[in-house]
């Protein structure tokens, strides 16, 4: 199979290794990619977000499958303009993407839909948001409408940071304040063709960019998977995710269908584990990051065939993804500076090493060649990928792999899957 993936970041390196992996052998290009993902797959000249440019190039190569990776070529609209030409796309149409492009969207489709979420109120100006965060109390929450690279959304119990969140992005658009969740989150994708879907196995990441979820919201610091704790509260992983299969995944996808505007790709939930119950945070039209590094290292299936099956409409005829026991983390190594105002294009050292550790694996998010060397030239760098039959063997193989990369400057938080260990 010839196969198109469009990214750049370790999203998009988790996507390649998982076709890589597959018995059968693929053609894999990437546009416009990054260091590591030149190790693995054909990096090409593209344009990512023009819908024109990504078909010609489907045709003139004869791609047999599109796969989407970020958020921004959803919204331009590059999967309606693949469809149109009949070549498979894995990623939704401009009108369903507004599922994550539109926060007010999404609540919508939620209520319609009978999805459990938290009150949201929208706001177009400071004293609209002032008058939501009396209504809705402390702490606060205050999210971008539209696409935020992860970093749109502030939660914190003072007013005056609140407000100024919203103040920085109210020139862009209008503000959600929304009722404050309280428990665990979750993070589970569904495969979608427009009718069916198919879960894949839960992950938990961390948003924040210290230990102890301190400091401000980031777009992933690092996750673990699977999530055995969920046995306390549901007798189980399979137990949990049938029950949000049916109570929220399959709802939102026949709403979405019923509207005409059918949702073909990866639904991504973001959950929280309420006393009152399992509520949607938000949505994503796409692989969560850093979610997939450690998702699909796990999948036992083919994810060409999963992916494929989705884009044309055949998703009912496949089994429900198999995962091995095996336990997964990953740790997300980032620049200096990093969300406000990272340092880039510092050295890279030590990543040979690092994956001569037995059990690790590096995805590249940020990374570029110059000089025979690699450089970091993003805020989020690379992740290191550890697999291991228990969550203190995956994790002490992760951090032994961090200890042999250098990046000045760098940081990462040093907590990650903690919790399951000590459990």
């Amino acid at each position: 199979m010839r196969i198109l993936v469009l990214g750049s970041g370790a999203r998009e390196h988790a996507i390649i290794l998982a076709l890589r992996s597959e018995e059968v052998s693929h053609a894999i290009y990437a546009a416009p990619g990054n260091a590591g993902i030149a190790r693995d797959a054909h990096v090409v000249e593209l344009n990512a977000n023009d819908p024109a440019a990504v078909t010609e190039f489907a045709q003139t190569e004869s791609i047999d499958l599109v796969v989407i990776g970020p958020e921004a070529p959803l919204v331009a609209g590059v999967a309606d303009a693949l469809r149109d030409r009949g070549i498979p796309v894995f990623g939704p149409g401009k009108a369903a993407a507004q599922l994550e492009g539109s926060k007010t969207y999404a609540k919508r489709i939620m209520d319609a839909a009978g999805v459990p979420t938290g009150r949201a109120v929208r706001a177009h100006d400071l004293a609209g948001v002032e008058a939501a965060l009396d209504e809705l109390g402390a702490p606060h929450v205050v999210k971008a409408d539209g696409l935020a690279a992860g970093k749109g959304v502030i939660v914190t119990s003072d007013r005056a940071a609140a407000l100024a969140h919203a103040e920085a992005y109210l020139p862009t658009g209008p503000v959600l304040i929304e009722e404050f969740l309280a428990g665990p989150e979750v993070s589970l994708f569904f495969l979608s063709d427009g009718d069916s879907v198919l879960p894949l196995s839960p992950a938990q990441d961390f948003k924040r960019l210290r230990d102890g979820n301190e400091g401000p919201n980031t777009g992933g610091m690092g996750a673990y998977s699977p999530l055995p704790w969920l046995a306390q509260r549901f007798g189980g992983e399979e137990e949990f995710v049938d029950q949000v299969t049916r109570e929220i995944a399959e709802p939102v996808i026949r709403q979405m269908d019923a509207e005409g505007t059918p949702f073909i790709g990866l639904l991504y939930a973001g959950l929280i584990l309420t006393e009152a119950g399992v509520k949607v945070i938000e949505f994503n039209a796409r692989f969560g990051d850093p979610e997939t590094q450690v998702v699909l290292p796990r999948l036992i299936d083919p994810l060409s065939t999963l992916l494929m099956a989705a884009a044309s409409g055949t998703l009912e005829d496949q089994p429900r993804p198999a995962f091995a026991e095996a336990t997964a983390v990953t740790v997300v190594l980032a620049s200096e500076g990093y969300p406000e105002a990272p340092i880039t294009g510092r050295p890279l050292r030590g990543l040979d090493d690092a994956e001569e550790v037995d059990g690790v694996h590096l995805a590249h998010a940020a990374t570029m060649l110059r000089g025979g060397e690699l450089h970091a030239t993003g805020g989020r760098v690379l992740n290191v990928v550890a697999l291991g039959t228990t969550f203190r063997e995956a994790r002490t193989a992760a951090y032994e792999a961090l200890g042999r990369i250098g990046l000045e400057g760098g940081q990462y938080r040093s907590d990650i899957a903690a919790r399951v260990v000590e459990d």
